[in-house]
């Protein structure tokens, strides 16, 4: 097959590309057609060796520049990328097979955000604080972590690249990151740029690998921090084995996230945000609203117009952009997303719509039509595991306290949705609901500015916002004593 995307080298270690064959062939593969679009190779043990001493040797003098003048070049950066928005969003689609008319304007974009923001920040955000002490006195500083590693997932590659390696670096760390081998380009795309806008060499290096080369990355003693984004069981891995050198840790892990339809809800803006909850990047987000809790009063006039609106989803060619809807990242994953549809007809749930495999597309592609499941159950498989696609489930609920308790009622704690008129309600509900990011009358948006991450299974730590770089820095407390000190003897 011809290849499209082929990078110059697998890795991008210490401000050019790197190549070691010796490590095994990965293949990037478009899941719209399962074309092959690039070949790599997993990074060896020297490979990681030379990306990890690349960074610690970097990092102390980036650390001792001001962070106006670091801030400055990742605000460099984020122009960039912007201006090459249209390329980054090409090759965005073609390793994940989102729709162009979403990536142009949701994955390089958001990662010129983070550029942007942490690069403005910088200098506001690492101050400490003064203590006064009566004659004596404090203060804190925030200094950074070291070398950080970033893994990421397939979902969302460039904007991972760019959530994890802009708050690190606005902190004065290094960044070794490891993308997912499903979607190896983009990182190397982020990296390029970042050292044509300035960025000292062996800064953000970016390795190729799979489930062997994470441990050689957590492992590593010259690692200060690990960031995954995952599924819970990658995270109690990698979580484990950082704890086991007392590694710093950010884990931004799976869900099974609420979103509850109060009956006094604007009922289209719900169905909206329930479909933007569940179809956006063909489900593949971790976030998403998958159990869809509908007050019974308005169940059925909420699945009528549910069920137009997903029928009317354009299906197709991710490089067209009236296409809305693309194929799964992988046929691993298509299959997963099948299997599950095949437990929710078992199990007894109701198929509004979908369910099975687009026949508008090539029989290549790794399409799974929308899926919409009503009268599901709490007890039911896909009321209960992350599915990971396309595929919605409608439960019912009577009144408040139920549905509150319903919601909590799983490991898993990422995010969680209330649509309703009631404002005070709205507010009471959210309070009560065990996730870390909740949305009111909205879902899934994500901005800079707020910090997003779970609690419970879901993970810790945050990205975004002014608490990412707390997460990639430590305090340190200074006393100083003014005066003779007074000693018993």
């Amino acid at each position: 097959m011809t290849l499209r995307a082929q990078p110059k080298a697998s890795h991008f270690i210490d401000g050019d590309y790197v190549e070691d064959e010796a490590g095994s062939l990965i293949e990037s593969i478009y899941p719209a057609t399962g074309e092959v679009i690039a070949r790599l190779h997993a990074a060896t043990p020297a490979i990681v060796e030379k990306a990890i001493a690349s960074a610690k040797r970097a990092q102390p003098e980036w650390a001792a520049m001001s962070p106006t003048a670091r801030g400055r070049i990742l605000k460099r950066a984020a122009d960039l990328i912007r201006e090459r928005n249209r390329e980054l969003s090409e090759l965005e689609t073609l390793d994940t097979g989102k729709p162009i008319q979403e990536t142009i304007i949701a994955d390089p974009t958001s990662g010129a955000d983070s550029f942007e923001f942490f690069g403005g920040i910088a200098a506001a955000g690492l101050n400490g604080s003064y203590i006064p002490l009566g004659g004596d006195f404090a203060y804190t500083k925030r200094v950074p972590l070291g070398v950080c590693v970033g893994i990421g997932a397939w979902n969302y590659p460039q904007q991972i690249a760019c959530w994890k390696g802009a708050p690190a670096l606005a902190a004065g760390n290094a960044m070794v990151f490891k993308p997912s081998e499903n979607t190896p380009l983009g990182a190397l795309a982020i990296a390029e740029i970042l050292h044509e806008a300035g960025l000292p060499k062996g800064l953000y290096n970016v390795i190729q690998g799979d489930r062997e080369t994470g441990p050689l990355l957590v492992n590593h003693p010259d690692v200060a921090k690990v960031s995954l984004t995952g599924s819970v069981p990658t995270g109690r891995k990698v979580a484990a084995a950082a704890a086991g050198s007392l590694k710093h840790v950010t884990m931004e892990l799976g869900g099974k996230s609420p979103l509850i339809v109060f009956d006094d809800a604007d009922i289209d803006s719900a169905v909206g945000g329930a479909m933007l909850g569940n179809f956006y990047s063909t489900g593949q987000v971790c976030s998403n609203g998958t159990r869809v809790f509908v007050q019974r009063k308005i169940k059925a006039e909420f699945l009528k117009r549910l069920k137009a609106r997903t029928e009317a989803i354009a299906i197709g060619d991710p490089m067209d952009e009236a296409t809305q809807l693309g194929p799964m990242v992988s046929w691993a994953q298509r299959d997963k997303v099948l299997s599950y549809i095949a437990k929710g007809k078992a199990e007894g749930a109701t198929l509004v719509t979908g369910g099975g495999i687009p026949n508008n597309v090539s029989g290549e592609g790794y399409y799974v039509q929308p899926t919409v499941f009503a009268d599901v159950t709490d007890e039911m498989t896909i009321a209960r595991e992350e599915i990971f696609g396309p595929v919605m489930c409608v439960l019912d609920f009577d009144d408040e306290a139920e549905v509150i308790a319903r919601g909590n009622a799983t490991e898993f704690g990422l995010s969680a949705g209330v649509f309703t008129s009631d404002l005070t309600r709205g507010h009471r509900v959210v309070d009560q609901l065990e996730a870390g990011t909740l949305w009111i009358n909205t879902y899934n948006l994500c901005p800079v500015e707020i910090p997003f991450g779970g609690s419970k299974q879901s993970g810790f730590g945050r990205e975004n916002s002014l608490a990412a770089l707390e997460h990639y820095s430590e305090l340190k407390t200074v006393y100083v004593g003014m005066g003779p000190v007074q000693a018993p003897y």
